[in-house]
């Protein structure tokens, strides 16, 4: 695992949302100034929309960390395809609201309730709906009827929903939603990173795990690194899990543009061929080396000048099931070497009355050395092949 080699904390690059890794890009800092003005407002709705990974999951979890817990309460909806009557059901539910078995109308009026007595203890109330381009028509309008609940002239319920472009496209166009439409205070879309933010986020999140500049990366990796991402944090994210991965597979202290680029053809699928530069076979690796160098041999055993194609496409994720397998072989025969020198040292006990000479005392003590090295290189380097195919390999490579 790369956060071991390299000796991070924690994952940097997970793909999951964590509002601790919170990057304010120039997109996302007007978006967070939009959220402000809506949320001031107290009514209405902000509307969020992006590029699937664009970091609008991201966004709200750091706002959540902003907004008061005493004085507004929080119902949170990621949606799957919704029709009206189970948005009013999920929307209770988000709240704590118990309308299981009830039917559309039980259940406004345990939302309304709920709206009323919040507002009575001066609180207020976000309704955020997420993947909103997956919600029917019908079930963005009962969003709308629900902003119509008040106490007075004072709205209860102020929805933020996060989507799609998709849905940005929809509710510009739909006529449907033209009461919907009316009702959005505020509105931002999360645009890619500049080029020039791809590595202040990167170094962002690195020192949020512990990293000190080891591994060192090379800077002509930047303007690439963008222009294969195109800007979207979650895609920045895959990338460099996979470059931070082959650097701790090649035991690498700095990370280079050709290693970017031999990631880059892993993760697009295309092979390296035969004249590429791949040579036909490779010299096996010397069979006295522990499990992890014989794999590093197999990984590093190119010509200078073949080196850059030796580390390129899917025949890295070959090469290293075939190191793994040499790795075995390698250990079964130095195992079977080690027993043979075992056996003459039991032969030689008995010939010495069950007594050893110093110098066997030293020879034995060097197997059981050279044996607890073969188990630790083998059970390091295949934590971290398992931990790539888990998390990272396609379903093709596996």
């Amino acid at each position: 695992m790369y956060e071991d080699f390299y000796g991070f904390s924690e994952r940097p690059f997970q793909l999951t949302p964590d509002p601790a890794f919170y990057f304010e890009s120039i997109t996302h800092k007007k978006a967070l100034s939009y959220l402000g003005y809506g949320l001031n407002q107290g009514e209405g709705f902000v509307v969020i929309t992006g590029e699937v990974g664009a970091g609008k999951s991201t966004l709200v979890a750091h706002l959540r960390q902003k907004l008061d817990g005493e004085q507004m309460t929080v119902g949170e909806v990621v949606t799957s395809a919704l029709d009206d009557d189970e948005m009013i059901h999920v929307a209770a539910r988000s709240f704590g609201l118990d309308v299981a078995g009830g039917d559309k109308a039980t259940a406004l009026a345990a939302i309304e309730l709920f709206l009323h007595e919040e507002a009575r203890n001066g609180r207020r109330v976000l309704l955020i709906v997420d993947e909103a381009q997956n919600l029917s028509i019908g079930a963005l309008e009962e969003l709308r009827m629900l902003s119509n609940f008040q106490l007075g002239s004072h709205p209860l319920l102020q929805t933020l929903l996060l989507g799609q472009p998709e849905f940005k496209q929809l509710l510009a166009k739909s006529e449907e939603l033209e009461q919907l439409r009316q009702r959005v205070i505020a509105a931002h879309h999360l645009d890619a990173m500049q080029p020039g933010e791809v590595e202040a986020y990167v170094t962002h999140r690195l020192r949020h795990v512990g990293w000190d500049g080891a591994p060192e990366i090379d800077k002509a990796i930047w303007v690439r690194l963008h222009k294969a991402s195109g800007g979207i944090p979650r895609k920045v994210n895959q990338i460099m899990t996979r470059l931070l991965l082959m650097g701790a597979l090649e035991e690498r202290a700095r990370l280079d543009a050709e290693m970017l680029e031999a990631v880059l053809l892993e993760m697009s699928g295309d092979e390296v061929s035969e004249e590429a530069g791949e040579p036909a076979s490779k010299p096996r690796p010397d069979r006295d080396l522990p499990a992890a160098d014989a794999i590093a041999r197999a990984h590093g055993e190119t010509t200078p000048d073949s080196a850059t194609a030796g580390r390129s496409g899917g025949v890295l994720l070959n090469r290293q099931i075939k190191a793994i397998e040499h790795a075995f072989a390698e250990r079964d025969r130095h195992l079977a070497r080690l027993r043979r020198e075992v056996e003459k040292l039991a032969a030689a006990r008995e010939e010495a009355g069950g007594e050893l000479s110093g110098d066997a005392d030293k020879r034995l003590a060097d197997i059981e050395r050279r044996l607890d090295e073969q188990e630790q290189s083998l059970r390091h380097v295949l934590t971290m092949m398992i931990d790539y195919f888990e998390s990272q390999a396609t379903r093709a490579a596996a």
